[in-house]
């Protein structure tokens, strides 16, 4: 019935390659890449640490993820590092406010190691508007997966994004269900044919109840 915003950001940190028995011939981008996560960990937890026990997770997360190779020799400081966060952020949080506390950092980490970082928010999706918990296709998809799988759902929203959003940015309330062991993006993920098979019948049931 509802998503978080997704802000995902890529840092090219440059500086000055050099050999690593000589450091102040060089800027060590790791260094600087490693000192601009934390400093970024640090200040958006707390700057943006509001919660919503609508969603689960209930807070804003900012998760440093990927990072593309350096160089490929133990003994070189490296003159060029490029890293990625993800963002899933509360829609009650102004995403512009977001990236000027991210540009900020990275000016600040910069000035202090003498290196330079481009920002670029590859991926900006403000969240749509929610799903009212009341309205008529939550409590219809609701009430049939009771009946059909005997269970409670839960009714919140998530990080991940949903094809629902669209509709509901066309104004139309949208919610999505699955059931689905908690594994996504993990090694070996999957998905259990039995769950889409159940899945597929509370859809069936919500189509034809009213005939």
């Amino acid at each position: 019935m509802a998503e978080k915003s997704v802000l995902q950001v890529e840092f090219t940190v440059r500086g000055r390659q050099a050999h690593a028995s000589m450091p102040d011939a060089g800027v060590n981008t790791h260094r600087v890449a490693g000192h601009l996560v934390v400093r970024l960990d640090q200040l958006l937890h707390e700057k943006f640490g509001l919660s919503d026990p609508l969603f689960d997770p209930p807070a804003s997360t900012f998760e440093p993820t990927r990072h593309d190779a350096n160089v490929s020799n133990v003994n070189t400081i490296p003159g060029i590092d490029r890293l990625w966060f993800d963002c899933r952020v509360l829609p009650s949080v102004d995403l512009d406010e977001v990236k000027a506390a991210i540009d900020s950092v990275a000016r600040a980490v910069a000035g202090d190691f003498g290196a330079t970082i481009d920002v670029n928010y590859t991926n900006e999706n403000p969240a749509a508007p929610p799903t009212a918990a009341d309205a008529p296709v939550v409590l219809a998809v609701a009430e049939a997966v009771r009946q059909v799988r005997g269970v409670e759902p839960k009714i919140v929203g998530i990080g991940g994004g949903t094809v629902a959003a669209e509709f509901r940015r066309r104004g139309i309330p949208a919610v999505a269900w699955s059931t689905c062991d908690a594994v996504a993006h993990q090694p070996n993920e999957y998905s259990v044919i039995d769950n889409m098979v159940s899945d597929a019948l509370v859809l069936a049931h919500l189509f034809v109840r009213d005939q």
